[in-house]
């Protein structure tokens, strides 16, 4: 039971990121909004770990909708602090990688429970009083016997535009491999600040993969599209190692992307090289 005087985060799913290519056209969308509620009330019954949100609770209502109800966050998702409404205090460079070792840590457990979320966002990263970062978003993660490395087919196409595995977007197969593509997009947002794509920007740079992959070796070039607001409070060698890291994971082939313990370890030493 949810008591009124507990504190309920005011972070809420947005459905209209979700993407859908429906092959399965027999399914209406109030069995495939059942389907991912009871996606994530499954999956997180079951998960327990600091770096994943904790499901308090749920209900029904008369339309047969979910109410999901977790933790409280009381500093809301990743994304609010990336791309704030208003004016905000910028998140350190210390703090954004602490953040992402989590996320990471958090990763690495899933993937070890033969979790695939099948995508990560700064929307589905909550972060706490301390800004201890929790993955909060299970609705179309997937579960399957000792999945290791190995694609795990799908019916049809979902996820998040910008964050999407270009393999899975065109083969339909999955794996450990795709949550760490979309990880590599959160590693360069968190050095830039900029959204995976926006049509506002010059039309060699609304993709930002394909416009920064080139140069993320580069730690001259990196200078230049860092997140302003840092004003120049970050470990240059650091930054160049994160940098180079992301360009692993958005690697065009699955198996010559790292491993979430692998991602986890080298942002581990970073850290301590960087202290």
């Amino acid at each position: 039971m949810i008591r009124e005087d507990e504190n309920i985060s005011d972070y809420s799913f947005d459905p209209t990121e979700v993407l859908t290519e429906d092959i399965e056209t027999n399914i209406s969308e109030a069995d495939r909004a059942r389907n991912v509620n009871l996606t994530a009330v499954s999956m997180l019954g079951r998960l327990s770990h600091p770096n994943i949100v904790s499901l308090l609770g749920y209900c029904i209502d008369e339309q047969d909708e979910y109410l999901l109800v977790y933790e409280y966050m009381q500093n809301r998702s990743l994304d609010k602090h990336l791309h704030p409404d208003v004016a905000a205090e910028p998140l350190s460079w210390g703090t954004r990688l602490r953040i992402m070792i989590g996320v990471a840590r958090g990763l690495s457990y899933l993937h070890l429970s033969n979790v695939i979320l099948r995508g990560v966002k700064p929307s589905d990263i909550l972060l706490d009083q301390v800004f201890n970062a929790k993955l909060g978003d299970f609705r179309i993660a997937r579960s399957a016997p000792e999945i290791g490395d190995a694609d795990v087919s799908s019916t049809h196409i979902v996820g998040t535009f910008g964050y999407m595995d270009p393999k899975y977007m065109m083969t339909g197969r999955f794996s450990v491999k795709s949550d760490i593509y979309s990880f590599g997009v959160v590693l360069l947002q968190t050095l830039t600040s900029l959204k995976p794509f926006d049509m506002n920007r010059r039309r060699e740079q609304i993709n930002l993969v394909e416009w920064l992959s080139p140069i993320l070796g580069d730690k001259e070039e990196l200078k230049k599209i860092i997140d302003p607001r840092l004003e120049k409070n970050y470990p240059e060698e650091g930054v160049l190692e994160y940098a180079k890291l992301a360009l692993r994971c958005l690697a065009e082939e699955p198996e010559d992307r790292p491993s979430s313990e692998e991602v986890l370890q080298y942002l581990k030493q970073i850290d301590g090289v960087t202290k």
